[in-house]
């Protein structure tokens, strides 16, 4: 995989446009509403063809917190989360951040390997997050209740 990753900014009046996208992360289009015009947005690219998106908040002034990732599934397996991870953490650490969250359910397998094969830790775990979901989420056979909370610490 030696295709380059590029970040393209994201305008608040254009999120709504990449809905789709950000779906493949949050399966709830309600709760992807409550943030979707918060923090910084950005489309992941490669040649100049979109296939992801990304979605910052800043629960404080040293925090980064990783809202919502999503890279289309013809894509993922192919090195791109990683890269994307990597221009996301020196881009908010040369910003002075020295911290990057991200939350997912204790049902994302997947998620939870690729987020600690890229170093965050466990830092905290939210109790029954997913129940206040509109719909009940399964994944492989695993309800989602809980959202396990992740943390890295960036270098600049």
């Amino acid at each position: 995989m030696n295709q380059k990753v590029v970040f393209e900014k994201l305008a608040v009046k254009e999120r709504t446009q990449y809905l789709e996208l950000f779906l493949l992360a949050d399966e709830s289009e309600a709760m992807i509403e409550r943030y979707l015009n918060e923090g910084e947005a950005y489309l992941i690219q490669i040649e100049e063809k979109t296939i992801g998106v990304i979605l910052f908040t800043f629960p404080d002034s040293q925090t980064v917190e990783i809202k919502n990732i999503a890279i289309e599934p013809c894509h993922q397996e192919q090195g791109i989360g990683k890269q994307t991870l990597a221009l996301a953490e020196s881009h908010y650490a040369a910003k002075g951040f020295n911290t990057m969250v991200v939350g997912t359910a204790n049902s994302s397998i997947s998620a939870i390997v690729f987020y600690q094969k890229a170093g965050f830790r466990i830092n905290s775990i939210k109790k029954d997050f997913f129940l206040h979901y509109p719909e009940p989420i399964v994944e492989d056979g695993i309800p989602a209740i809980d959202m396990l909370i992740f943390e890295k610490k960036l270098k600049v």
